[in-house]
């Protein structure tokens, strides 16, 4: 017996699951930065000019992981330079990667809600990954998990706890995984730093620092301030990996924002350059508290990295800091100057001409949930199975509180938010309610 997903029940069928190496089709939704590496009609200039998500998804597909695969956006003028930005970056620089896909809308058309036709032309069983504006993630997910298709989605993974709640629910109704792609969970130093706190005791302290150059404003100019903010967008790194760090044994319950301004606004755009929250956190076996500051920013200088990433955690029995821009290994070059680089993340410089980053943590991040899906769809194991081990839908409650109540105290003159826990379960939020 297998199962198949229709009309977001599941139901039984006397067929054979598939093999456990069955390529999987998979829909890619969004085109821009992350999953292509082209922006305004250009190759991108941050750290990502090949894209992330196609590169990956083009590898394994030539690996034997993937087979069918699409792409799609909103605007289908963009999708020749699309092709020909792709051929350069990827089809030209490494051997033996077929960039064959289907792609939405046609190339002539502009639609925004060109997920739902490129959806319907997919199966339940196959999956899709969506980088795309913040405020879109839960309409486009819940669509595809309705289609049956099990549903890899960039942080955040929604905007309110309302939202997580009916995806997490459109989830377990539909028998899909639902994961969140947040690729610090696969740093190998952010790694052995959470496995080590498993031994500091209690939580006491945490500041997390992540920023990205002012260009990033424009690169983002389309949504940045309208449908999300650099908080959703950047402190969701960080709140994850306590989220993470902290499961069975912290919660937060109290959360305040404040923020800077200047450099967006000179630009015209009414957002925050800087957010940081600050969130109270209980620690669960004897009701201490901890205190955690979670600061990101998209109107940094250009530097030698393009993303500032570090944090310090001190907890009631040790310390540890993690610098995570800086790894000790620099590249100058005449035309690109002086960088410290990080091919832990992607590995873009090809091997025997090969693309050889199947290592990085980037590139694993995508093949777990390729390789979950494979799992669930050979009846081999359940979506839940994976709770432990990924950042699911089910497991991700925390860091969706954080980022809406955060949001809401900057909405409200920087006026704390309280996290209320009224369900059975002590780490699952219901709601968020003004502490004063």
């Amino acid at each position: 017996m297998t199962r198949q997903y229709t009309g977001g029940k599941v139901q039984e069928f006397a067929h054979e699951a598939q093999a456990a190496d069955t390529p999987l089709d998979m829909l890619m939704i969004g085109t821009g930065e992350y999953t292509t590496g082209y922006v305004h009609g250009q190759k991108s200039d941050s750290d990502k000019g090949a894209g992330v998500v196609a590169l990956t998804m083009v590898d394994m597909r030539r690996r034997g992981k993937i087979q069918r695969l699409g792409l799609v956006g909103t605007s289908g003028s963009k999708l020749p330079g699309i092709r020909a930005h792709m051929q350069r970056c990827i089809g030209d620089v490494y051997r033996d990667m077929d960039l064959t896909m289907d792609t939405w809308p046609a190339d002539n058309e502009s639609n925004g809600e060109a997920y739902k036709a490129a959806i319907a032309c997919f199966n339940p069983g196959d999956a899709c990954t969506i980088f795309t504006p913040d405020d879109t993630h839960f309409k486009i997910a819940l669509a595809a998990v309705k289609q049956g298709l099990h549903v890899m989605v960039t942080k955040p993974v929604v905007k309110t706890l309302d939202e997580h709640q009916q995806l997490y629910e459109a989830a377990k109704a539909a028998g899909v995984l639902v994961m969140v792609e947040v690729h610090k969970r696969f740093d190998p130093i952010y790694v052995d730093a959470k496995d080590r706190i498993e031994a500091l005791g209690g939580f006491s302290y945490m500041y997390a620092y992540m920023s990205q150059p002012k260009h990033q404003l424009d690169t983002f100019k389309a949504w940045a301030g309208k449908g999300s903010d650099i908080s959703y967008y950047l402190n969701s790194h960080h709140v994850d990996f306590q989220e993470w760090a902290m499961q069975g044994k912290a919660r937060p319950t109290r959360v305040t924002a404040t923020a800077s301004t200047g450099v967006a606004k000179a630009k015209g755009m009414n957002t925050e350059d800087a957010i940081t929250l600050t969130v109270q956190w209980e620690n669960l076996e004897d009701g201490s508290l901890g205190t955690a500051v979670y600061t990101s920013s998209w109107a940094a200088p250009k530097s030698d990295v393009h993303s500032q990433q570090r944090f310090f955690y001190m907890g009631q029995k040790g310390e540890i800091t993690v610098d995570q821009a800086h790894r000790g290994y620099t590249v100058s070059t005449d035309g690109d100057g002086f960088k410290s680089v990080n091919p832990l993340f992607m590995k873009y410089t090809p091997s025997n001409g090969y693309f050889s980053g199947q290592s990085g943590y980037g590139y694993r991040s995508f093949e777990a949930f390729v390789d979950a899906v494979r799992d669930i769809n050979a009846c081999k194991k359940v979506p839940e199975d994976f709770d432990h081990t990924l950042a699911t839908i089910g497991t991700t409650f925390l860091t969706t509180a954080i980022l809406e109540a955060g949001r809401l105290s900057l909405d409200n003159d920087s006026r704390p938010y309280n996290v209320l826990y009224e369900g059975a379960d002590k780490e699952i939020p219901t709601r968020l309610r003004p502490a004063f």
